[in-house]
């Protein structure tokens, strides 16, 4: 079974959050975000991460997922407040750990943890779609404290 974060936890221990927008389509016939959208909005936050914090050229080389767990900890309704908190756990040769968290205020005004996701990425050449070494520079940003996206 999963560990719940805190609030707390979370938001001393990650740098980079960025803010995410419920839209209606998101909502299922349980009124909630239906589980197959965190995987955009977890892509979305992890994009915005390697483009904010890496400056990382998608062009040269890319980056592609290898694999995503998610623990869902409660719902996510139209107008809960969510925020995306990223960071990176570990790096090895061509792959790195990401660690996301959505937490946000609920509609009742409580601040609650949603989700959480560790995603690895592998690194790849995108003329041959080889894996290749995490760049030193990515390397360097991913393990350095980083300010959120304003």
């Amino acid at each position: 079974m999963a560990t719940k974060l805190s609030v707390e936890e979370v938001k001393a221990s990650f740098a980079f959050s960025l803010p995410l927008q419920v839209r209606y389509s998101d909502i299922d016939g349980y009124m909630h975000v239906n589980n197959g959208v965190y995987f955009n909005y977890f892509e979305h936050a992890r994009a915005m991460y390697l483009f904010k914090v890496c400056d990382w050229d998608i062009l040269e080389i890319g980056s592609v997922v290898a694999n995503i767990d998610i623990d869902f900890f409660r719902p996510i309704h139209v107008l809960d407040q969510p925020v995306c908190y990223v960071r990176c756990t570990q790096v090895g040769r061509s792959s790195f750990t990401l660690e996301q968290v959505i937490l946000g205020l609920t509609a009742q005004g409580e601040e609650k943890v949603f989700a959480r996701a560790h995603t690895i990425m592998v690194s790849v050449d995108m003329k041959t779609m080889q894996p290749v070494p995490v760049p030193a520079e990515y390397v360097d940003r991913m393990q350095q404290p980083t300010e959120s996206p304003e």
